[in-house]
């Protein structure tokens, strides 16, 4: 599958500071906002109960392209993001347009908000077109699991 390269430099696309959020506001944002995924960004429908089941673009990063990922796992690592204040900056009452996630392989994870509806969200992996990206969210991951 030939996936298209990020384009540019997004400035909305950088990590807030850990500062940024605090825990009753991180806790606020994992209730608030639901991971529902996106078929686009699937090549194994898994649990997801998608109609149709899949329906992987060229144009998009499947979110399982190494391995076929559940729901509830996909769910633990965008609430893993939230928590560890892996979120792009936001207006006060907001939510973020992005967050990301590490998984126990090392793979990186971004969720995407969705434009008819902020709260929800769907994920992909970033792949190898995205290098600058995956090592900058990892090096974020690393320092603040610390």
């Amino acid at each position: 599958m030939s996936i298209r390269k990020r384009q540019g430099n997004r400035p909305d696309r950088r990590i807030a500071e850990t500062g940024f959020t605090d825990d009753a506001s991180r806790k606020e944002l994992a209730t608030r906002l639901r991971y529902v995924g996106s078929a686009i960004h699937k090549l194994h429908p898994g649990n997801y109960g998608f109609t149709p089941p899949q329906n992987p673009r060229p144009s998009k990063s499947p979110c399982d392209e190494i391995r076929a990922i559940l729901r509830e796992e996909a769910v633990d690592l965008f609430r893993s993001g939230i928590s560890k204040g892996m979120v792009s900056e936001f207006a006060p009452g907001g939510a973020p347009k992005y967050i990301w996630s590490v998984g126990t392989d090392g793979e990186v994870y971004e969720a995407k908000a969705r434009p008819e509806q902020e709260a929800d969200y769907h994920r992909y992996r970033l792949g190898e077109d995205d290098q600058a990206m995956r090592e900058y969210v990892k090096k974020e991951w690393r320092r603040r699991c610390q």
